[in-house]
């Protein structure tokens, strides 16, 4: 299998590009992520999303210790060819470390951020101590 398909994407100078990720049932946004090459190219690959740690500076299997990984069903790629869209089945319906089914649970409300979507699963119970 040939990656040129890699070669149409525009990285980042630290060859980088941002991934949206949208659950394929609700059309929820659930994260914001970073890819590398060898990301998405796992990704295409294995259909599970692995994106690119820039805290860790290491490949990160989304659900690799919560298990709450993502089934890819369509990769997309914007008509500026520099944001990867993947939408995606979300096993275990938690897509945040913070326990929630997305990672964009808080909404402008009069000046004030508010938490608009609850805890389904605390994150003391979903990863282990590191």
């Amino acid at each position: 299998m040939t990656n040129a398909w890699l070669d149409k994407i525009s990285w980042t100078a630290d060859g980088l590009v941002p991934v949206i990720v949208q659950e394929s049932g609700t059309g929820d946004i659930l994260m914001f992520a970073w890819m590398n090459r060898e990301a998405l190219s796992l990704t295409a690959a294995t259909g599970q999303a692995v994106y690119w740690s820039r805290s860790r500076n290491r490949l990160w299997h989304k659900g690799e210790e919560s298990g709450h990984v993502q089934e890819v069903r369509e990769i997309r790629l914007d008509c500026d060819e520099d944001v990867v869209l993947l939408i995606v089945e979300q096993i275990g319906g938690i897509a945040c470390h913070t326990g929630r089914h997305s990672c964009f649970f808080r909404k402008l409300d009069q000046d004030e951020w508010v938490e608009d979507q609850p805890v389904l699963k605390s994150p003391q119970e979903i990863y282990r101590d590191e």
